[in-house]
């Protein structure tokens, strides 16, 4: 005689409901995950956004403070040459933000370094400066990780696309052995006023 079996599910309506809310969970952390990034998204646009507006903004006051310079110029009777025109163009497109360099340059150099003084003349600033010297430390690769850490920063590198070591010296300060240094950072063709 054969007997038949019948396999029951008596719990089938609570793993329904245990999927259905499963379900319910990924697709609100789902919905959450999409809605941060969006948020991110739009954060990013609207700080590029608001920068753009910012950059437009100064560019049209420079064009209003031109044109205001020109009238002036035509109003008292004084004509402007081709030459002046030109050079009051290279004032406002070739000149170097100074502030912001020399912040920049402050963060990159670290207690091992000092500057002692810089020169800029003929599109060339020249950095001068002093380390103590180590043992435990090369030197040079002490000098070669500060002109990495020029050439990486934007603020620097935008208008000093090239920099160079030039040369070094050994020297004693009160019984101290240091290395006396300089690096010249090479403007771009064009650049070389200061604003």
């Amino acid at each position: 005689m054969n007997q038949i079996f019948f396999k029951i599910n008596l719990n089938k309506y609570g793993e329904l409901k245990q999927k259905a809310e499963s379900e319910k969970k990924t697709f609100r952390y789902t919905a959450i995950s999409y809605a941060l990034v969006l948020i991110i998204m739009i954060g990013i646009v609207v700080t590029f956004y608001f920068d753009l507006q910012k950059k437009v903004g100064n560019r049209s006051k420079l064009l209003n403070e031109i044109r205001d310079e020109i009238e002036s110029y035509q109003i008292s009777g004084d004509f402007l040459s081709r030459r002046d025109l030109q050079r009051l163009a290279q004032i406002s497109t070739e000149r170097i933000f100074w502030a912001k360099k020399l912040v920049a340059l402050a963060d990159k150099t670290t207690d091992k370094i000092a500057i002692t003084h810089f020169n800029f003349k003929n599109h060339r600033l020249s950095l001068y400066g002093i380390t103590k010297l180590d043992r435990k430390q090369k030197e040079f690769d002490l000098i070669d990780n500060f002109i990495t850490e020029l050439k990486n920063n934007l603020h620097i590198s935008s208008d000093f696309p090239e920099i160079t070591f030039v040369n070094s010296r050994r020297d004693f300060e009160k019984d101290v052995e240091i290395l006396r240094f300089q690096i010249d950072c090479i403007a771009n063709a064009g650049q070389g006023g200061s604003r």
